[in-house]
């Protein structure tokens, strides 16, 4: 592969897309890269243009840039396809998957991967991701989707059920980023530290976490973890979640044994035992940052802003390793140098204790033939029962998507642990309809239902 062409779907995601590009970019074998973007917002297109352009001028000019604001041009005869884009956006549809729950009592976090906000993004995207893959297979069938978009194992899932021959990989930075934050909580390099994992998307667990010793043997950390945690050393005040320090999930390591490797804040909405609107205790103990994903909104477009407005005007523009492993996959099948990556494939016997074709996330192989996930079958039997609460929600979103069917929307809620933690089964079927009436045409067809009148 000479010259490979890399899609961004999404591409006026321009934090997301910078950061990407960047990374492909400074990779020798892909400086010469040809790079689509593609974005139905022709403003936020032309900003990521000015600024992926600056970044390769930035480093030689070899790369070319190109925009698209039709899909399937921008998908043809393409290698890579990095999807990264938010159906619905944070105006309206987040503050309607926050504020409408807050109506009965129901508190979230951050709502885009499981939960109530969890099953209506994945109605609003899956639908967006089963497009484009209809295009890949009309004008680019052999390219790799790189699947960035949340809620990441319900498009992962979805995909591969209705579009199995599509060469997919659902991607998420928590495994690598979890791992730079034990290592500063222990004050270890990175570097040091050998793990492996494995699991569903943000409820993978690290079934080894080891400090490299000089002699070359590895020492377990994770009493070093416990103790820490017991004593009030950990969690530090971290810069990847200032508000929120991880103390969900070191009390979960002290309870199941293992660490997760998704943040406390997303943690604390897929269990039960944590957000309870008549334990203010709990939130004040653990450091819950209810309302969390707004504000995190709202900042990051202020941020960005600013920021865009210094980079548009920029002779050069900075780049950083983003730690996002889409530049090591596409670096790895361009020129067979493999690379070990952490990946969301469907379940095909990678984890035999978890259900045929649900989402997993594993070890994962890339070389010039592509991505081969490996065998995780040493999962403990808690860990593995934890699990199967979330994938009952994603099961059922997922019957509902293929089969059309809404029954099946209200069943996920139903089932969703900490909405039925908080809930009664007439208020979860007064949520979702009310949920599904406030997003409207966001959603397919067969999922709309009219809203209910006042009184």
């Amino acid at each position: 592969m000479a010259k490979p062409v890399i899609t961004f779907i999404g591409a006026g995601s321009a934090v997301f897309t910078k950061n990407i590009a960047g990374d492909i970019l400074q990779r020798p074998a892909l400086a010469g890269a040809e790079i689509r973007l593609m974005d139905i917002n022709p403003e936020r297109l032309a900003e990521s243009e000015i600024i992926v352009g600056k970044m390769a001028q930035t480093l030689g000019g070899k790369a070319t840039i190109k925009t698209y604001t039709n899909q399937r041009a921008s998908l043809d005869g393409t290698d890579f396809v990095v999807c990264c884009f938010q159906v619905g956006g944070y105006d309206p549809c987040t503050i309607t998957d926050f504020e409408v729950p807050k109506k009965f009592g129901l508190r979230q976090t951050i709502a885009d991967t499981l939960g109530i906000g969890g099953i209506m993004r994945g109605l609003r995207t899956v639908p967006v991701l089963w497009g484009i893959c209809e295009d890949m297979l009309a004008v680019a069938p052999q390219a790799i989707m790189l699947q960035y978009v949340n809620p990441m194992a319900i498009n992962t899932w979805a995909i591969a059920a209705k579009y199995p021959t599509i060469r997919q990989v659902g991607l998420c930075h928590s495994v690598q980023g979890t791992a730079y934050e034990l290592a500063r909580d222990l004050d270890i390099p990175v570097e040091e530290i050998r793990y492996r994992a494995g699991g569903i998307n943000h409820m993978a667990f690290y079934l080894n976490f080891e400090h490299r010793q000089a002699d070359g043997s590895y020492r377990d950390l994770y009493p070093d973890l416990v103790k820490g945690y017991r004593e009030g050393r950990f969690p530090k005040p971290s810069h990847w979640n200032p508000r929120c320090p991880n103390k969900v999930r070191y009390e979960m390591l002290s309870r199941l044994g293992h660490f997760v490797t998704e943040s406390s804040e997303h943690f604390a909405e897929y269990t039960p035992w944590f957000i309870k609107r008549d334990r203010p205790d709990l939130i004040e103990r653990f450091g819950i940052p209810l309302d969390e994903y707004p504000k995190r909104c709202i900042e990051q477009v202020a941020r960005w802003k600013k920021e865009a407005e210094v980079l548009k005007n920029a002779e050069t523009v900075e780049m950083k390793d983003s730690h996002e492993y889409a530049s090591e996959i596409i670096n790895s099948v361009v020129t067979g140098q493999p690379s070990v990556i952490y990946g969301n494939h469907a379940n095909r016997g990678y984890i035999p204790q978890l259900p045929d074709g649900c989402a997993i996330e594993v070890p994962t192989l890339v070389d010039h033939m592509g991505l081969q996930p490996t065998i995780v079958h040493d999962i403990p039997p808690q860990l593995i029962a934890l699990m199967r609460t979330n994938i009952n929600v994603q099961e059922l979103t997922v019957a509902a998507l293929i089969k059309e069917n809404p029954e099946h929307i209200y069943h996920a809620a139903m089932l969703d642990p900490h909405t039925g933690a908080e809930l009664d089964l007439d208020q979860i079927w007064a949520l979702t309809h009310d949920l599904l009436a406030a997003h409207g045409d966001w959603l397919p067809e067969w999922a709309r239902v009219p809203m209910r009148k006042a009184g």
